[in-house]
């Protein structure tokens, strides 16, 4: 089956097809820095991390590059508020993202350009829709795109093009999706931006929060790439926006395919500060959750459906991933000699096949993670009339390590909180645990295996002895 994603700007499914064989250039929407990312923008970096990896998982050269948004109004207005430096406002914000980016495993972009690192790009970008007479400025210094121009605008978002109104100008960086009108690229200085500003030919002020993104992935992807990635909420005005200004300079389409990911619900509703529903991934690991268990949760679920976050359903991830640990458990007690057994080379095969269809089919997650707990319990069952091999393992090893280049939960951060436990230490923990029990000291035997526990180390009492597993 060849890869097939959903393309928003057709309406329909479509083979992929790079334009570079074996290498694809995506660009995909990073975070405005004016506060820290949720759990609702993380279910969007989630997808984009599974989308890259199962290219890489196929065989092509990825370059991803996500922006950050370090200008735009609500950090303008933040830095007024609170008489700080932008640089300075912006900056735990970037270290926090980038550090929920590793807890979470999300595989780093090649490139994490800022936007006030672009302003020069974004300039130049601005001054050709000008000389094309597809933007114009304002007495007071503003410069906005006329999208009357631009025969094609409102296709991505399927507009009525009769429906376009001119005359209308919005200068903010977010309005209604109700609102078609023209939009700001250069907003000219105010007083009450401060020290928000920047001296260059377009005069006084500052970029639109639209034009960045498309200076800086033309910048580092050509005129013409292959995917551009976001939430939904993006699809307009931001994404439509980008196509017009990006095609209007350039003359050439822009991004080939556009893949857009559902909402993000808390409990049945939409995520929002005035509900006050906001949730964060270090909120969710002071309740005790693992990064696993989150990731897991935030990529289970198709990328095209709302999915509806929960406690329960993390509880239900933690779950799930205890099947899998419990199954790597059983499988590392396997020592046996001999050839890999048809049976669990048939299952092997029968979980890579499924996986690989379902995710074919526009990254369909729920068939693909299906597969792998069939496989789990195919398995299994083989294992009560047949004494597994340490090729049966080996094999079976081999097929979840590779299944895990695109999931990131099975092996992936499996054993970080017991990383700083040697197997020595654990080893002579239990040794003191034995002589406790065998002196009847019951409670010191608890604590040692208590202060085990909550360093990730998990204990199993059997006949033959005392094992342990790394949670």
């Amino acid at each position: 089956m060849s890869l097939v994603f959903y393309n928003t700007l057709k309406r329909k499914k479509e083979i992929f097809i790079p334009l570079e064989k074996g290498v694809v250039k995506m660009y995909t929407c990073g975070p405005t820095v004016y506060n820290h990312a949720h759990i609702g923008n993380f279910r969007a970096y989630i997808f984009e991390d599974q989308l890259k990896r199962y290219l890489k998982y196929k065989g092509f050269k990825v370059t991803q590059v996500m922006n950050l948004t370090d200008v735009d109004d609500k950090i303008i207005r933040n830095c007024s508020e609170k008489k700080i430096p932008l640089q300075e406002y912006t900056r735990p914000f970037k270290e926090s993202f980038f550090r929920d980016l590793e807890i979470l495993n999300i595989d780093r972009a090649e490139v994490f350009p800022a936007a006030t690192e672009h302003i020069g790009d974004m300039v130049r970008l601005i001054q050709s829709l000008l000389d094309k007479g597809l933007a114009y400025r304002t007495e007071d210094g503003n410069i906005f795109f006329k999208i009357t121009a631009f025969p094609r605008y409102g296709r991505l978002q399927n507009l009525n093009p009769e429906n376009l109104r001119s005359g209308g100008r919005v200068e903010s960086d977010e309005y209604e999706k109700e609102s078609v009108h023209d939009f700001a690229l250069w907003k000219a200085w105010k007083p009450e931006d401060g020290e928000v500003y920047w001296d260059t030919p377009l005069g006084k002020g500052r970029p639109g929060w639209h034009i960045e993104c498309s200076a800086m992935s033309m910048k580092y992807l050509g005129e013409t790439f292959d995917i551009h990635t976001g939430g939904v909420d993006n699809i307009f005005p931001h994404h439509e926006n980008e196509i017009a200004q990006s095609e209007g300079a350039t003359g050439k389409p822009f991004a080939r395919y556009w893949l857009h990911c559902e909402h993000l619900l808390w409990d049945g509703e939409k995520m929002s500060k005035s509900l006050g529903n906001m949730m964060y991934i270090r909120g969710l690991t002071d309740k005790g959750y693992s990064p696993r268990a989150i990731r897991y949760t935030l990529l289970s679920t198709h990328y095209r459906q709302k999915l509806n976050f929960s406690l329960p359903l993390l509880d239900q991830s933690e779950k799930s991933l205890k099947r899998v640990d419990d199954f790597l458990f059983e499988l590392d007690q396997i020592h046996e000699d001999g050839p890999v057994h048809d049976k669990v080379e048939k299952e092997v095969a029968r979980m890579l096949e499924k996986f690989e269809e379902a995710l074919d089919d526009d990254l369909n997650i729920s068939p693909a993670l299906a597969s792998v707990f069939e496989m789990i319990r195919r398995i299994n069952r083989i294992k009560i009339d047949f004494p597994m091999t340490h090729e049966d393992k080996k094999s079976i090893l081999l097929a979840l390590k590779k299944v895990d280049q695109v999931l990131g939960v099975i092996f992936s951060g499996n054993h970080k909180k017991s990383a700083e436990l040697s197997d020595e230490a654990i080893e002579a923990r239990i040794a003191e645990r034995n002589e406790a029990r065998n002196n009847r000291d019951w409670a010191r035997a608890d604590a040692i295996r208590d202060e085990l526990l909550k360093s990730g180390i998990e204990l199993i009492d059997r006949k033959e002895g005392t094992t342990y597993r790394r949670k």
